[in-house]
């Protein structure tokens, strides 16, 4: 029996998460040593995964586990991976250590609060860390739809407490004001998501009714169930199909988030901990996206190509309206959200492109996008607690008095841009490329979220770290090492991936090529002929 490799790379974490939980409460430094600990041990394992994983192997899922689970419900423990879900697994595992090292102290208690020994909220939140990081792996490796469903829904959970519990500490309201804040911006999180998971439930079901139906016993195996239709077993009425679609896209949908399921997104990022905020847009939204390559593309191909004009509609939509949004922001982190709204529907038309550049280039937009997203929302955060205001208005001059803190920021800045060398511009390229290849149109309004991101990313460079020293700002320090441990392999990442992207993308391309033949979809051929040849004909 081989090393099940996928499942020790999601028990890790939750491991570790029940062991920084248990920590004496007055060893608060053990609690995060401990958590870091298991953290890197987690990213080994990923390491491993994404070694072993073979690009050119024959069928769609690799280093698999299959158990029987709730066998008279047809529910089984299945894991494998593609190379979409490897290198979302490896992005998640990476971006973990460099959440905690950031948020270092951002649960430590303040001075002058309750002296009660047994109180624990440094561990709680790395323990909660380490928890939404198990879920997250394990809903990557998850090929059984309902094991999949139950930690999509379950990570929730611990995202809720990590919003409501361990929100912002700065800026100038009180601390009632600022529990009422975090508070319901926690609460919208979770009925957003849930309402959204109580609909992907009953499609869930109803999914299981249909193969109970047609193929005599009911199965939640997603390679059990394609294969059925591939086969001709199983075939679904086409308003069933688009009514099980809907079901899954939706929760999918609030998950990303794509517009109008988006307003959760800003509320809780502005009120988290930049980490958190991290954890949020660069983790834990990836499984919505994720997801809908997965399962709404491969189990639902008719009604994918039904809803594509739809949903391609919405994602212009989000980019353009996420983007205007944060050219009028007056606070970092909500600008930050709006402009992962606005990068989120550059992902999800990649994926309804339908077409091998748009989906490659959606896959790898995650993994940039999280690297990008982590680099800018985590420097912002240690700009953040040195003024102690989210408002750009409270800047001016930090490049004068914390020059290494600016450059940084100007860094991830220019990469939420996608400015040619660095990561996100290639994957955006290949939206663009794919998406014009089949939809013209929609490739060109797509190209006005380009122009919007140069304007909401370099005016707010220009009003936090140009022009005079303003007073909050002056005396202020540059980055410490730990910082700058945080920051520095996230800006190498983007540099190296700018140039050479190649490793992410031989890995990527098999797995889109897959989905690809689900749905039963090929690239458009070229208007104008290639080559002589072809031109002759």
């Amino acid at each position: 029996m081989s090393f099940p490799l996928l499942t020790a790379t999601a028990v890790v974490p939750a491991v570790g998460a029940v062991a920084t939980a248990a920590v004496p409460a007055a060893r608060r430094a053990a609690a995060k040593w401990l958590a870091l600990g298991f953290s890197l041990a987690t990213l080994v394992l990923a390491a491993v995964q994404l070694v072993r994983f073979d690009p050119d192997a024959a069928g769609p899922f690799q280093l698999t586990e299959s158990h029987a689970w709730i066998k008279d419900f047809g529910v089984r423990y299945e894991l494998g991976v593609d190379g979409i879900a490897v290198v979302l697994i490896a992005l998640t595992a990476l971006l973990i250590p460099f959440v905690m090292l950031a948020g270092w102290h951002d649960a430590d208690p303040l001075e002058g609060s309750s002296p009660n020994r047994r109180w624990r909220p440094t561990q709680g939140f790395f323990a909660l860390i380490l928890m939404v990081e198990a879920m997250v792996v394990i809903s990557f490796e998850a090929t059984d739809v309902f094991l999949f469903y139950l930690f999509f829904e379950a990570m929730l959970i611990p995202m809720y407490f990590l919003i409501g519990g361990f929100g912002d500490r700065a800026g100038e309201r009180s601390e009632e004001e600022t529990a009422a804040q975090r508070s319901y911006a926690a609460v919208k999180f979770l009925l957003y998501n849930l309402a959204g998971g109580l609909i992907m439930m009953a499609a869930v079901i109803g999914l299981y009714a249909v193969t109970a139906d047609q193929l005599g016993t009911g199965t939640f195996s997603l390679q059990e169930i394609v294969q059925a239709r591939v086969d001709g077993r199983l075939e679904l009425p086409p308003v069933t199909e688009r009514a099980l679609f809907l079901g899954f896209f939706f929760a999918f949908a609030v998950k990303a988030p794509l517009w109008p399921l988006h307003t959760w997104l800003p509320n809780a990022m502005g009120e988290a901990t930049a980490p958190v905020a991290v954890l949020i847009t660069a983790v834990v939204d990836k499984v919505g996206t994720f997801a809908m390559l997965r399962f709404c593309l491969q189990l639902f191909p008719g009604a994918s190509k039904w809803a594509t004009p739809v949903i391609v509609a919405l994602a212009l939509v989000s980019i353009v309206y996420g983007a205007l949004l944060a050219v009028g922001q007056r606070d970092i982190k909500r600008l930050v959200a709006y402009a992962s709204i606005s990068h989120f529907g550059f992902i999800v038309l990649g994926i309804f492109a339908m077409t091998t550049q748009g989906q490659g280039g959606a896959t790898l937009y995650m993994v940039n996008h999280g690297i990008s997203t982590a680099a800018l929302m985590l420097v912002a955060g240690f700009l953040i607690s040195r003024r102690g205001s989210r408002l750009i208005a409270d800047y001016g001059g930090v490049q004068k008095v914390a020059p290494v803190l600016a450059g940084t920021f100007l860094v991830g800045g220019l990469a939420t841009l996608s400015l040619p060398g660095l990561a996100p511009f290639v994957s955006e390229f290949l939206v663009l490329v794919g998406t014009f290849s089949r939809y013209p149109a929609a490739g060109i309004i797509a190209t006005v979220g380009i122009v919007l991101a140069a304007l909401y990313v370099l005016v707010l460079y220009q009003r936090t770290m140009t022009g005079p020293v303003t007073e909050g700002v002056r005396g202020m320090p540059d980055l410490r090492v730990r910082e700058l441990v945080v920051v520095a392999p996230l800006i190498a990442l983007l540099l190296f991936l700018g140039v050479y992207p190649k490793p992410l993308t031989e890995i990527i391309d098999p797995a889109v090529g897959h989905t690809m033949s689900q749905v039963e979809k090929s690239d458009p051929k070229p208007d104008v002929p290639v080559n002589e040849a072809e031109a002759a004909k």
